[in-house]
């Protein structure tokens, strides 16, 4: 499991930055289970970002 902000492990550092406000707004920028890097597509209705290993999530995911 990596963050989905910075790409880090949980145990690697503080992640108070990544949990917290305006970041808890933010789409992902990095694959929960690999870490790569995730195209992100922010359209008015909200986003949808692409793992190219583990496929797509999207801000309606995850109401």
């Amino acid at each position: 499991m990596f963050c989905v902000h910075c790409g880090r492990p949980p145990a690697d550092g503080d992640h108070t930055p990544c949990q917290g406000g305006r970041a808890a707004l933010e789409p992902p920028r990095f694959c929960p289970e690999c870490a790569r890097r995730m195209v992100v597509q922010i359209t008015p209705s909200g986003w949808v970002a692409r793992c190219s290993r583990h496929g797509e999530t999207s801000s309606a995911a995850s109401r």
